[in-house]
C-alpha cells in the first residue's frame, strides 16, 4: 500500500534523510527537527501504514515487521530514493535498523532515538496485561497508561501529550493490528541484538528512559554503533531535547555523507 509522505528537496544536496516514527505517533512529531534538517539534506517524512495521513487496508488481518519495511522500500521505489539516512525513534528505531539489516544497500547510516533492544520485566508485564485487555477497554486506556509509565516524569509530558493526541487518530481495529505485533518483538529484537550491522549508527537515548536504555547499554557489540546518553531526558529524545538531539545527529550526519 501507498504510504502518506512528504518531500522536501535541498536544491544542492543528493543525500536523503528519511524519518520514521513510533507506535501511534505520525510524521508531526518531527517538526522540531524539520527546519534543521532541511537546511542541508533532502528529507522525506512518512506515516506508517494506519498511522497519521496514511490509510490501511480493511481486508488484512494481521500486519508484520517484514509487511512494514516492504512499505518504506516500495516509497523509496517511488521517489526515486536509492539509499537513504535513517532517523527512527522508538519502534520507528527497530524499523529503521531491520532495513539495515535486510536491505543494507538502501541504508547509509542510522540515527536511533529510543532505542529499544530488549524487553526488561516491566515491559513484558505491560505487553502481558496489554495482551489480556485489548479486547476489553478502548485501546486509548490502554496507550494512556503506556504512554505514562514510560514517560512518568514532569518533564515527559510534552512527548508524553504529543504521541496521545496522534494515537486518538487511529481506531480500535487499526491498534489490534499493531498490537499483534507485539508477538514477533522477541524473534525481531534476537535478530537486532546479535546481526552486527556495518551501517554507521549513532544512538541517543535519555538518562530517564528507565524501560530500554539499560538493557540496551548493555546489548552493544558493534564497533560501528555510537551511544550518547542524554541527561535529564525520557525516551522520546527528538520531543525532549530536540536542539540537542538535532546537533549530534547532524553531525554525524557530516562525517557519514
Amino acid at each position: 500500500m501507498a504510504l502518506y509522505s512528504k518531500s522536501f528537496v535541498h536544491p544542492n544536496s543528493s543525500e536523503w534523510v528519511v524519518f520514521v516514527h513510533g507506535a501511534g505517533g505520525s510524521s508531526s512529531i518531527w517538526f522540531q527537527q524539520l527546519k534543521a534538517f532541511k537546511k542541508g539534506f533532502n528529507v522525506l517524512l512518512l506515516d506508517l501504514r494506519g498511522h497519521g495521513h496514511s490509510q490501511t487496508n480493511p481486508d488484512e488481518e494481521n500486519y508484520s515487521f517484514d509487511l512494514i519495511i516492504q512499505d518504506i522500500i516500495d516509497l523509496l521505489d517511488e521517489k526515486k530514493i536509492k539509499s537513504a539516512h535513517f532517523v527512527g525513534i522508538s519502534l520507528g528505531s527497530m524499523i529503521s535498523k531491520l532495513l539495515a539489516i535486510y536491505h543494507p544497500e538502501r541504508v547509509k547510516s542510522l540515527i536511533l532515538g529510543g532505542n529499544i533492544v530488549k524487553l526488561n520485566l516491566k515491559s513484558r508485564i505491560l505487553l502481558f496485561l496489554g495482551n489480556r485487555l485489548k479486547h476489553i477497554v478502548p485501546f486509548m486506556w490502554l496507550y494512556k497508561l503506556f504512554a505514562t509509565i514510560i514517560l512518568p516524569h514532569k518533564n515527559h509530558i510534552e512527548s508524553r501529550k504529543l504521541f496521545i493526541k496522534e494515537a486518538a487518530r487511529m481506531d480500535q481495529k487499526e491498534f489490534l493490528k499493531w498490537f499483534r505485533l507485539t508477538k514477533e518483538l522477541p524473534k525481531i529484537l534476537s535478530v537486532i541484538r546479535n546481526i552486527k550491522s556495518q551501517t554507521p549508527t549513532l544512538c541517543i537515548q535519555g538518562q530517564q528512559d528507565y524501560m530500554f536504555l539499560k538493557e540496551f547499554v548493555q546489548s552493544i557489540k558493534s564497533t560501528k554503533e555510537h551511544l550518547h546518553v542524554i541527561a535529564s531526558c525520557g525516551h522520546v529524545v527528538n520531543v525532549e531535547k530536540p536542539y540537542l538531539f538535532n546537533e549530534l545527529s547532524i553531525n554525524f550526519l557530516n562525517e557519514n555523507t
